[in-house]
């Protein structure tokens, strides 16, 4: 099982439900790079050094410090950070129920999996499916390490997933982006055009769409190609694929033409799944 980044309970009105956070993003696929000195193709490693004396600093000698004046320090332990406020620091406290669809995407963060213990799994479920009878999610506090969070709480399958929310000011404002407005007169839309963008979007209308038939393709192309240098023996490739000219500047685009070809190309044929996913390329042991 994954291990637990949280421990602390869910507070829902005069109920108590104790759980633990799991990251719901599973980075075990992502393709880690190494800095390497070139001249010698070895390891850069990363120090800490101390601005005093210019020696490294073991990690045991390293402590967190707060900045209150110029070159002033707080210390703070792990313990007495948590003990400033140790409900807010082991407590998802739901402060709102609301109907699922009232957080705009831009506001989502970063996912967590709640997993109940043993003594939790009755009322997570009555909460899990409250929630999913009436299409709600609950808004709650928490804080992980020494940040406070605005959460979204709602079940996903069999599990209850709090996803942290970022808070309205850490949100560009889209006023000063030149967007285009909603008008379809003042961007020179006609009505045929319109027509003609309906029918292609409803061609590509797959009512069985899931997540779940979908890899990184891009991933997939770096590992085959990651594979092929060590079996060449790291090797540079000079000669890089074809690529596609880039439109023209101040061409004018046919946007009916392009729009009618889409259509026809949609309507012509069967929706396309997936490629089934790769097996990840095979690490070689062979040294460049």
């Amino acid at each position: 099982m994954a291990r637990a980044l949280w421990k602390g309970a869910i507070s829902f009105g005069l109920v108590t439900i104790p759980v633990s956070l799991v990251s719901a993003e599973d980075k075990g696929s992502d393709i880690k790079f190494h800095n390497l000195d070139k001249s010698t193709m070895t390891r850069v490693k990363q120090k800490r050094v101390s601005e005093a004396s210019g020696e490294e600093v073991e990690w045991d000698d390293v402590v967190k410090g707060y900045e209150y004046a110029r070159g002033k320090y707080v210390v703070l332990q792990p313990e007495e950070i948590e003990a400033a406020n140790p409900k807010a620091t082991h407590t998802i406290d739901i402060v709102a129920v609301a109907p699922r669809d009232c957080v705009d995407p831009p506001y989502f963060s970063k996912p967590y999996y709640i997993v109940p213990d043993a003594l939790g799994r009755k009322p997570y479920t009555l909460l899990r499916e409250v929630l999913r009878r009436d299409d709600q999610i609950a808004i709650a506090r928490v804080v992980i390490r020494t940040r406070q969070y605005l959460a979204a709480l709602f079940p996903e399958g069999d599990a209850l997933v709090l996803d942290l929310l970022r808070y309205a000011d850490e949100l560009r404002s889209t006023d000063d982006l030149g967007l285009p407005g909603r008008s379809l007169e003042e961007a020179g839309i006609t009505d045929k055009e319109m027509n003609l963008a309906e029918q292609l979007v409803g061609a590509l209308i797959d009512k069985e769409w899931s997540p779940k038939e979908y890899t990184d393709t891009y991933r997939n192309d770096l590992l085959d190609l990651i594979k092929k240098k060590a079996e060449e023996g790291g090797q540079l490739i000079t000669e890089m694929p074809g690529k596609e000219p880039a439109p023209e500047g101040g061409k004018v685009i046919d946007i009916m033409d392009l729009l009618k070809r889409s259509v026809e190309a949609a309507a012509s044929e069967p929706k396309k799944k997936p490629d089934s996913p790769k097996k990840p390329a095979a690490k070689s042991r062979k040294r460049a």
